[in-house]
């Protein structure tokens, strides 16, 4: 790495003078002429700032540190990282990412790398809205849990989607399109935070428009792919009272019904709408017709995150946690149409 006694060799002047150049502090010290040798200098021979000697001077080393909890490896759930990076960058700040693989005993190792190096936050993120574990972290740097829940007495913030507010969009734009028989592919079980949130959604959307809630076209999956649930949706849709429309849990367990409407010769949307949630780009974007589909703001949930240890770091955001809850916009493409009777 070049040095500021490298740079003051080249230019044959004291490094204290290279300093208070290339830290704008050299007027009525170093003459115009040298300082722009100076700076020259430093561009030809590729000098870059020591920030770790910097943040020994100053205290502050402008940099987050992020727990990644398999998330680098999600594609659509990525675009958090991006997020969080992307506004950390504007505001000057490096975001340090981490990845622990799902492996519990890389947090405590990982969550102490970074604190030796200074970081003066911490952002935590997990690969799909669940409770989160926190690390051992001084109470002096703050905290955000992104698309996750810390535990009640941890001081942190928390951004997560509105899944329920996603759901009833979707829910909705059935009933807009005029459909009465809606089914809901759910995924049972108390796995997913997501499951309660989502199903009431389906429920107080068909209930604000004075829809009764009809069980039998409520299923309850073991997980939100697609192998399994294709059995269990052809049992749905081969009924003689099958839905009009289909609400689904994932885009994948919607890429299910596809495969089902398929096999049993129903058409969509012409015989059958589909709605997922997620809008990963490999299946929604790829099946034909289009899925329309619930997108989670993974990206925005990012930048609220990054933005809120900024804030907290420089004292715009005080007191108790928040929680942040990111709207979830609907996608809209060709899965949904009138039903046909």
């Amino acid at each position: 790495m070049i040095t500021l006694k490298d740079l003051a060799a080249e230019v044959g002047v004291s490094a204290s003078a290279v300093s208070l150049v290339l830290n704008d502090r050299h007027q009525g010290r170093v003459n115009a002429k040298t300082a722009e040798r100076i700076r020259t200098a430093a561009a030809d021979m590729g000098y870059i700032p020591n920030v770790l000697a910097r943040g020994l001077r100053t205290k502050k080393t402008h940099t987050i540190g992020l727990l990644s909890d398999n998330v680098a490896s999600v594609p659509f759930a990525g675009r958090m990282l991006e997020g969080v990076q992307s506004v950390a960058w504007e505001a000057g700040y490096l975001a340090l990412i981490v990845e622990t693989t799902g492996r519990p005993e890389l947090v405590s190792q990982s969550s102490k790398s970074l604190l030796q190096r200074d970081i003066e936050a911490v952002v935590i993120a997990a690969d799909y809205h669940r409770p989160v574990e926190l690390p051992v972290i001084p109470p002096t740097i703050p905290i955000v849990v992104l698309d996750g829940v810390a535990p009640s007495s941890a001081i942190a913030d928390n951004v997560v989607p509105d899944e329920a507010g996603g759901a009833y969009s979707a829910v909705q734009h059935l009933i807009e399109a005029g459909h009465r028989r809606i089914g809901y592919c759910n995924v049972g079980g108390d796995r997913f935070i997501a499951s309660g949130l989502r199903f009431s959604g389906y429920r107080n959307a068909l209930a604000d428009h004075g829809i009764a809630l009809d069980p039998t076209l409520v299923v309850d999956l073991p997980d939100p792919g697609t192998s399994r649930a294709v059995a269990p949706i052809r049992e749905l849709l081969s009924s003689k009272n099958r839905p009009s429309a289909l609400f689904c849990f994932s885009d994948q367990i919607a890429f299910a019904a596809y495969q089902v409407c398929s096999d049993l010769g129903l058409r969509v949307p012409d015989d059958l709408s589909i709605i997922g949630f997620d809008n990963q780009q490999f299946i929604a974007d790829a099946l034909r017709p289009g899925l329309t589909t619930v997108q989670l703001p993974h990206h925005a949930m990012g930048a609220w995150a990054a933005q809120r240890a900024l804030d907290r770091i420089h004292g715009a955001s005080t007191g108790p946690p928040e929680t942040a809850r990111i709207s979830c916009p609907l996608i809209e493409r060709a899965s949904v149409a009138p039903p046909a009777h």
